[in-house]
C-alpha cells in the first residue's frame, strides 16, 4: 500500500479536519525535525526519570549525519511538521528508529500512520525492527497492534529495560 492510500485510510478512521501529508524529509527539514525530536522525547525521559537519553543528548550534526544514510519520513499538517520517523536498511532488516508525534497531534493514529509509511516506503526488506523501553506502555500498545512481536530484551540499569521487537514483512 503506498502512502496516499494510508492517508486515506487514516482520513476514513479517524474523521478529523486536517490535512495530513506524509513526505520525505528535505535536509531543510532537519533542524525543525531535530527540535520536535527533543519536545517529544522529554515526555519519555519523565517515565523513567532519565534525561540522558540517545534522542535528548543526539545534536543537529548528528542528524544531519543520519539523513545520509536513513530513509526519514516527515508529517506536515498545516505547513507544520508535526511528527516524523527514521529507517535505515541492513541486510534485509529495516530497523525503524525515532518514531515521533508532536504532543498535541498524539492519539490520532499518526503515529500508526507513520509507521505503515515507513514500513511501505521500506518495502524490500524481509522483516522491520524497533525498540522501546518496557515502562513505554503506548508505544508498545501501538507496535503489538501493527504486528510487532517481541524478540528480545536488554537490561540497561534496574530502572530501564528495552524491549526489541519484529516484524516479517508479509509484502
Amino acid at each position: 500500500m503506498v502512502i496516499s492510500e494510508w492517508i486515506d485510510k487514516f482520513h476514513l478512521i479517524n474523521d478529523i479536519d486536517m490535512q495530513i501529508e506524509i513526505l520525505k524529509a528535505d535536509f531543510k527539514d532537519l533542524a525543525d525535525i531535530f527540535k520536535l525530536q527533543k519536545e517529544c522525547y522529554i515526555t519519555e525521559a519523565e517515565i523513567y526519570n532519565e534525561f540522558n537519553i540517545p534522542p535528548l543528548l543526539q545534536d543537529l550534526k548528528s542528524l544531519e549525519s543520519e539523513f545520509e544514510n536513513c530513509t526519514i519520513l516527515k508529517v506536515v499538517v498545516d505547513g507544520e511538521i508535526i511528527g516524523s520517523v527514521r529507517a535505515f536498511i541492513d541486510h534485509d532488516t529495516a530497523y525503524i528508529g525515532k518514531l515521533i508525534v508532536k504532543p498535541d497531534f498524539q492519539n490520532n493514529g499518526i503515529g500508526k500512520l507513520l509507521l505503515n509509511s515507513i514500513e511501505s516506503t521500506l518495502c524490500e526488506c524481509k522483516r522491520y525492527e524497533l525498540y522501546t523501553g518496557f515502562k513505554s506502555q503506548k508505544n508498545l500498545y501501538i507496535y503489538n497492534q501493527l504486528g510487532y512481536k517481541e524478540f528480545k530484551q536488554q537490561i540497561i540499569s534496574n530502572d530501564l529495560k528495552i524491549i526489541y521487537l519484529e516484524k516479517v514483512n508479509m509484502r
